[in-house]
Order: structure tokens, then C-alpha cells, then sequence
């Protein structure tokens, strides 16, 4: 198999204008498309019994997430856990930054709530990670690696 675009997340949310300026003002993503999806598609997609928005935002890089907003309201979200492993079903975004205390206070800033308090957390030396929860209550992590070309050489772009 090979991969003809980088992956992209789509997240259900219900306030679709709220939660577009939260990721454009937290993360500085840009709408690239914004879709309604009648019913009869949205039910043979399974995606929802009524009809969809789907709005896809941008990152400078390419990376993408998808915002979807049932034309019907979802249903309630379950409690959130105080531990994002504590669902078997737990997900959540990953942005890996260079400037990680400038992301989280932007996220902040935009309505993110910390979950991992005011610092960042060193899970390994030279890993730095802060998990947040978006006005809507999904998780997402901002990370911050000293050596990005020993995570991922891939991005480390050529030798000076």
C-alpha cells in the first residue's frame, strides 16, 4: 500500500464555529474546504442519519483535521476520565512543535483546558509533552522533541 496524502483526523463535534476558531486561533490552521453532505450520503457512509458539515482545516505543513457537525445534534459525550487510558476507546491529536510553552499558552488562550498541568511533562530525556482537552472536552497532546532528526530523521531534512 502507499499512502497518496498525509492522514488526516476527523473529530464530531457540536459547535462547528466554535470549535473552527479554536483550532485556527490555538493552532493557526486555514479552512481548505468546507462541505454539507445531504442525508441519503452521510446514512450510506455512516457517518450520521442526517446530513453532515465537514469543515477541513490546514496546517502549513499539510497536515489536516477534519471537523464534523451532525445536522442533528450527537449524542452526549461520556464523562470524561481523569486518565486518557482509562477508555479503551481514548484517542487523541498529536502536534509535535519546536516551541512547545508558546503552543500551550495560544491553546489556553483559546478556551483548551490543561490536563497535565502548568508545566510540560520530560517523559523521556529530551521529550517534553503537555495533553489539553479542546472546548468540546477531545485530548490532544503538544510535544516538543530536543532532537526531532532522532525521532523522526525523515523531517530532519538535509546536512548543512
Amino acid at each position: 500500500m502507499r499512502m497518496t496524502a498525509p492522514m488526516e483526523a476527523g473529530l464530531a463535534v457540536r459547535d462547528l464555529d466554535r470549535m473552527l476558531a479554536f483550532y485556527r486561533e490555538a493552532f493557526g490552521f486555514e479552512t481548505v474546504a468546507d462541505v454539507h453532505v445531504p442525508a441519503e450520503k452521510a446514512r450510506a457512509a455512516a457517518l450520521s442519519r442526517g446530513g453532515y458539515r465537514v469543515v477541513r482545516l490546514q496546517t502549513p505543513r499539510g497536515e489536516r483535521i477534519k471537523l464534523l457537525a451532525p445536522d442533528t445534534p450527537p449524542a452526549a459525550r461520556p464523562e470524561p476520565t481523569e486518565m486518557i487510558l482509562d477508555r479503551a476507546d481514548g484517542a487523541y491529536l498529536t502536534f509535535i512543535v519546536d516551541d512547545l510553552g508558546d503552543v500551550v499558552a495560544r491553546a489556553v488562550a483559546a478556551g483548551a483546558r490543561p490536563m497535565t498541568g502548568d508545566d510540560p511533562v520530560e517523559v523521556r530525556p529530551g521529550t517534553y509533552l503537555a495533553f489539553l482537552r479542546d472546548p468540546e472536552g477531545h485530548v490532544f497532546e503538544i510535544v516538543q522533541y530536543a532532537d526531532i532528526a532522532a525521532y523522526r530523521p525523515d523531517l530532519a531534512g538535509p546536512a548543512a
